[in-house]
């Protein structure tokens, strides 16, 4: 990533949850290539794109965050992606199947945009 921003899907099926997820992405620094609304859509971004990060909400319509994370591990031509989790469950057994699925972090919500955008910059800074 040689100074281009980073390019970064979001997904969640809420559209005011996707508003905070794009000012924290672009306070990063980031550059946001797709907003989609259901797991389905957020796959179909991931593969079109390739972005460099996604960030995922665990329960969506159509396919839930947690699959598009196990299918998007899966995939050798996303190999190197980054997924964050977006998830209101905060228990122990949730981090796990996030984990498990392939998440290489959790945010619960509600989340701080400047939280989020300083985790996301860190995150992208660590791979330069």
């Amino acid at each position: 990533m040689s100074g281009a921003a980073a390019r970064v899907v979001i997904a969640d099926d809420d559209p005011d949850i996707r508003a905070l997820v794009s000012i924290a992405v672009r306070k990063a620094g980031l550059d946001l290539v797709e907003a989609a609304e259901d797991g389905t859509a957020a796959l179909l971004a991931l593969q079109t794109h390739r972005p460099d990060l996604a960030v995922l909400d665990v329960s969506m319509p159509g396919m839930t965050g947690l699959e598009v994370c196990r299918l998007a591990r899966t995939d050798a031509t996303l190999d190197g992606i980054h997924l964050i989790l977006l998830t209101a469950a905060v228990d122990d057994q949730s981090r796990a199947a996030g984990l498990e699925a392939g998440a290489d972090d959790f945010f619960v919500k509600p989340f701080s945009p400047k939280e989020l955008a300083a985790a996301l910059s860190a995150l992208m800074t660590e791979d330069r």
